[in-house]
Order: structure tokens, then sequence, then C-alpha cells
């Protein structure tokens, strides 16, 4: 909580040196955390946490440096896999097979959560969600977007895939099968998109580029530039 409050409808206008430079300029009260009621979710984990940190399993500077960490991780390691299946078959079938094995390759940690590498094809285009909460494969793409954890996208991505592809500018020919895949808090997955068309001779840093967060949950197909 912040080391002062403001009464509820309270407006106030902003002073520099002592003197207010605005009288007339005010501003509505914001929301704050703590306007919304703390979840069942948020409890249990609070409660988890402050357990662990009295029994010593971890201190509580630990908890904030692996925040910090997770705050740091971000696409660009997703984007590095795919770039490297793209132009190494070997790698790609190890991406496939174990993306745990594979990301060691490239010196990543990828987290203690397997993480499931679907393969787009032709015939067959790969979509995330989870419909429980918003288990997302964190390590390897950094924090999920907002609409991810809506309950709209949670529940229309199972329901009707393709109509909520073609929101995100993603029309799939009817002769594409499209295959949703549930996380969970034990599986994380990850869509390893096709190469697009007019990219031979990129470099592999070029080609990292192309892939972006939503291709890699599957909403959106990456694009020669």
């Amino acid at each position: 909580m912040s080391d002062h409050e403001h009464a509820g409808g309270h407006d106030h206008g902003h002073t520099q040196g002592g003197y207010d430079a605005d009288p007339t300029h005010h501003h509505p009260p914001q929301p704050d955390l703590e306007d919304a009621p703390l979840s069942r979710h948020q409890l249990m984990q609070m409660a988890v946490t402050s357990l662990l940190v009295e029994k010593g399993i971890f201190s509580a500077d630990e908890m904030r440096a692996q925040i910090e960490h997770m705050d740091t991780l971000d696409p660009a390691r997703g984007a590095e896999l795919v770039a490297r299946a793209w132009t190494d078959d070997g790698f790609r079938e190890r991406l496939v097979a174990d993306s745990k094995a594979a990301a060691a390759d490239l010196g990543m940690d990828i987290g203690p959560i397997p993480i499931l590498v679907m393969e787009n094809s032709p015939d067959t285009h790969n979509l995330v969600v989870c419909t429980l909460c918003s288990c997302y494969p964190r390590f390897l793409l950094g924090i999920p977007p907002d609409w991810y954890k809506s309950r709209s996208y949670r529940s229309r991505a199972v329901r009707e895939p393709r109509a909520v592809l073609a929101e995100f500018g993603t029309e799939i020919a009817t002769d594409v099968d499209i295959r949703v895949h549930d996380s969970t808090a034990d599986m994380r997955y990850m869509v390893l998109p096709m190469r697009p068309a007019g990219t031979d001779g990129m470099r592999e840093e070029e080609l990292a580029k192309l892939v972006t967060r939503d291709t890699l949950i599957g909403v959106t197909v990456p694009r020669a530039r």
C-alpha cells in the first residue's frame, strides 16, 4: 500500500515548489490494486509463499530475484529456437521430441515444466490456450498477453478457433485442420510455425525477427517482410 491514501472522490491539483501549478486541472481518483478483492488463487499463492519462506525453503530475497528474472524473459528465446529449427532439420527433430534438451543445446534453460512443441504443416495449424486459467511457457515466451488470460479467448478458442483466428487476421483454409492444445499446470505448449515463403538465403538472426509472440501461440503466422 502507498504511504498515503486519498479518500474516494477527492480531486487534487499538482503542485510545484509548494504552489498549485494549475488549480483547474483535476484528475479522477485512480483505482489501486487493493480496490479489487483478492481471488481465491491469489490468496492461496500468498499463503503458500509465506509458508515456504517461513519454513526456509527459499528466502523472500530469492523469491524477489526469481520474479525479477521472469520479468526479463521475452519471446525472443522462442524465436531463436524456431529460427534454428528452420535452418537445421536435425535440431527441428530434437526440438519436437524434447524441447528442454534442444534448448539446452543453445544454452537455454526453459524451466522445469515440460513444453511440447507442436509443429505446423500444410494441412495442420496449431493453437495454444489454457481454458482453466493462464498456464503459459513463461520461461520460454515471457509474460502472457492480457487477451490470452481473458475469459473470452479461453472459451472461444476451443469452441470456435477458426473465428478467433480470423479476428487476429489469420485466415486458415477450410481444408486445414486446426488443433487446439489446452495447457495445464503440468504441461505447456509452443507452436513451431512453418517457415514463410520468400525467406531463402536469410540468416538465422534475420529469420528470428519474423517470429513473434503471437506466432508462437498460434494466433498468427510469420510472414516475410
